[in-house]
C-alpha cells in the first residue's frame, strides 16, 4: 500500500493539491524565472484560489524552497533505486542523464544559479540545505570511487568534478541543440552525456 492509502481522503487530497502546486510551480519558474512568478501565477495554474494555496505555503519563499527540495529529494529516490551492483561512474552517469530528461521535460529549474536573491532565499532554508548537503555527499562518494576504478581523472579535486557535473544540468548548450541542433530530447541527452564524461577530443 502507497503513501496515499495510507492517509485520509482529506489529507489524500491536501498531499494530491500540493503536488499540483509543485508541479505548476517548476512550470512557472522554469518558463518566467523566481522574479517574475506571483502567487497568482500559480494559483491560477493549478485552479485553485489564493487563501487555499496560502493553506499549503505561507510565502513564494517557502513554495519555491519546497519545489527545489522535491526536485533534489527525487534526485536521491533516483540514486537508490539504481541497480546496487552498478558501478559508481554508472550511477553518475545515470542521474546526469536522469536531470537532463527532466529539465529536458520543463521540470527542473536552475534557480540557484541564475539568482543571487534566490541562492540567498534557499541558503536560509534550513531543510534544503540538509538536503543538498546530503546529495553533495552521495555524489562525492561515488567521485571517489570512479576515480579509484579509474574512470574518473584522479589528479582531478573532487570539487573541480563535482562542480563541472553540476554545471552540465544548467549547460545551455541543451537549449541550443533543441532549438538549432535537428535532435530529439534522447540523442541531446546522449551528446551531453559524451561530452561530459569524454570530452570532445578525439578519443584514444
Amino acid at each position: 500500500m502507497g503513501i496515499l492509502g495510507k492517509l485520509s481522503f482529506k489529507d489524500q487530497t491536501f498531499r494530491l493539491r500540493e503536488d499540483a502546486i509543485l508541479d505548476a510551480t517548476t512550470r512557472i519558474l522554469a518558463g518566467k524565472g523566481f522574479d517574475l512568478m506571483t502567487m497568482d501565477d500559480v494559483a491560477g495554474e493549478v485552479g485553485i484560489s489564493k487563501p487555499i494555496l496560502y493553506k499549503h505555503f505561507k510565502s513564494k519563499d517557502d513554495l519555491v524552497g519546497a519545489a527545489m527540495i522535491r526536485l533534489i529529494d527525487g534526485a536521491l529516490e533516483f540514486l537508490d533505486g539504481l541497480p546496487k551492483e552498478q558501478t559508481a561512474a554508472f550511477r553518475l552517469r545515470a542521474l546526469l542523464a536522469w536531470a537532463l530528461r527532466v529539465r529536458l521535460q520543463g521540470g527542473l529549474p536552475f534557480l540557484p544559479s541564475t539568482s543571487p536573491s534566490v541562492r540567498d532565499m534557499l541558503t536560509r532554508n534550513l531543510h534544503y540545505v540538509t538536503r543538498v548537503l546530503k546529495l553533495n555527499g552521495v555524489l562525492k562518494g561515488l567521485v571517489g570511487e570512479a576515480k579509484k576504478t579509474g574512470d574518473l581523472d584522479a589528479g582531478l579535486p573532487d570539487d573541480v568534478i563535482l562542480f563541472s557535473y553540476y554545471s552540465r544540468t544548467c549547460d545551455p548548450a541543451v537549449d541550443y541543440l533543441r532549438l538549432y541542433g535537428k535532435m530529439d530530447d534522447e540523442q541531446i541527452v546522449s551528446h551531453m552525456l559524451d561530452v561530459c564524461f569524454h570530452g570532445i577530443a578525439t578519443r584514444r
